[in-house]
């Protein structure tokens, strides 16, 4: 929807039981179904609307992404993703996303500069992270240390200042590729690699990940463009929990660095950043081609507790168009791996023949998704399943921090506080502690 509120002929609601009626205003964006407005409705009314999930809400308004999920449609700023993916580079994307425009070649290399001389973060960083255990999870390292990050810059908190809200963004989007690398690192005990200002974002994030003191690290042109296209393919993605958890938190006036690790541990749920890794999992207990025909009987089984991983989204009811790219860079990974006979892409690639064609699939709409193939492009790189979610986080935080900059900068931004259709007991009368009944609620623990 434009900033500009367009309007149609307003949609009447009618009660028949007090024959009241109130006009609600219809506003219409430049892509996608118009949206009733409902702003006054309890004002005018005493009623509230009951969704959970939000799923049939428009929470805000913006112009950083779009996506028709009945045509399995995904734009940035208007940009077809696909265009993206194949023709573009993530840096490229991250101004796109921030500024609404892709960038002119000097502005591109201006920004590329700008984002290269923030990759570090300070050195007391350090000691945050051997606070953690070894055996942390690396989204529970992500969430404390960018949370941390306002404690380390004082000079870029204050966002009502466009230069700090700016140099916040620059920060979070160099700094969040090293955060993630020393998570790796510092979970297989291996030391931190510093970035280097002379290589791309994602030939710096492959080599503070994976090189070592010990030897040069080669860098292979054809996996660091796979890596780049990972994290373009999940740039953004709209309204998600994620994003949706970023935007609650800023709009109560929270620094963009607590924002953003809200919207991480958002992500870290299972629901919802952790789709790859339970592709994974699925692949590896089907074990072998022969057993897909089980298996697609497990998953239509109403009694069975087998889900088909990878397949279905909550938006799209059509072919995921990053599952598209996914699938060409996963055939191109593992040929420059000479990894080509790799069991689980075969019995990817076997169940996602047959799914597509079993009416019972098709008829539920389920089609593959991005995370079908980006779990195995990750695993064939070498990154345990641990880190999934990590570079998920990675690829994610640009289009966070557009969307908490979109929602800054947008002057009817108000704090967010949803209502509730309330259940629970009516006004009673306390009673002294002498006088209440015994519940059997807690039983359980005086047992045990």
């Amino acid at each position: 929807m434009t900033k500009k509120e367009n309007k149609k002929k307003p949609f009447t609601l009618f009660n028949n039981e007090t024959g009241q009626s109130v006009e609600l205003p219809v506003l219409m964006g430049t892509e996608g179904p118009d949206v009733l407005d409902i702003r006054n409705l309890y004002k005018d009314t005493g009623l509230f609307t009951y969704d959970p999930g939000y799923t049939s809400t428009a929470s805000c308004n913006s112009a950083i992404t779009f996506i028709d999920g009945n045509k399995g449609i995904l734009h940035h700023r208007g940009y077809n993703i696909k265009d993206l993916a194949n023709k573009s580079d993530f840096l490229e994307v991250c101004y796109l996303l921030l500024h609404g425009d892709l960038p002119s070649p000097e502005d591109k290399q201006k920004f590329e500069n700008v984002i290269q001389r923030h990759t570090m973060v300070h050195e007391q960083l350090v000691n945050l992270y051997r606070g953690f255990r070894r055996d942390a999870h690396p989204m529970a390292i992500m969430v404390g240390v960018v949370g941390a990050l306002s404690a380390f810059y004082h000079d870029s908190t204050d966002f009502s200042d466009i230069n700090q809200r700016m140099i916040a963004c620059h920060r979070l989007i160099a700094k969040i590729a090293t955060i993630g690398a020393m998570a790796y690192k510092y979970s297989i005990g291996q030391p931190f690699v510093y970035p280097k200002n002379n290589l791309s974002y994602c030939e710096n994030f492959l080599h503070m990940t994976f090189s070592v003191p010990t030897e040069d690290y080669i860098i292979n042109p054809k996996i660091s463009k796979a890596m780049d296209r990972f994290f373009i393919l999940h740039a953004d993605h709209e309204q998600n929990a994620s994003t949706s958890t970023v935007r609650l938190a800023g709009s109560s006036g929270a620094n963009p660095f607590a924002c953003i690790a809200a919207g991480i541990a958002s992500l870290w749920g299972p629901a919802h950043g952790g789709a790859n890794e339970a592709v994974i999992k699925m692949l590896e207990e089907i074990g072998d081609i022969s057993r897909i025909p089980e298996y697609i009987n497990k998953a239509k089984d109403k009694n069975d507790d087998f889900r088909l991983m990878g397949f279905g989204h909550r938006v799209y009811k059509n072919y995921d168009p990053r599952a598209d790219v996914m699938k060409i860079t996963a055939h191109e990974v593992l040929k420059e791996l000479n990894m080509e006979d790799d069991k689980l892409l075969k019995i990817a690639i076997e169940l996602e023949k047959i799914a597509l064609k079993d009416p019972y699939f098709i008829e539920k709409q389920l089609y593959p998704n991005v995370d079908f193939y980006s779990g195995i492009i990750l695993k064939a790189l070498g990154f345990p399943t641990s880190m999934f979610t990590v570079l998920f986080a990675i690829g994610r935080t640009v289009g966070w921090i557009s969307q908490w900059k979109e929602m800054i900068e947008d002057p009817i931004n108000k704090i967010g506080r949803p209502r509730q259709l309330y259940s629970g007991k009516k006004a009673r009368q306390y009673e002294i502690v002498e006088s209440r009944e015994k519940k059997s609620i807690f039983q359980w623990l005086w047992k045990n």
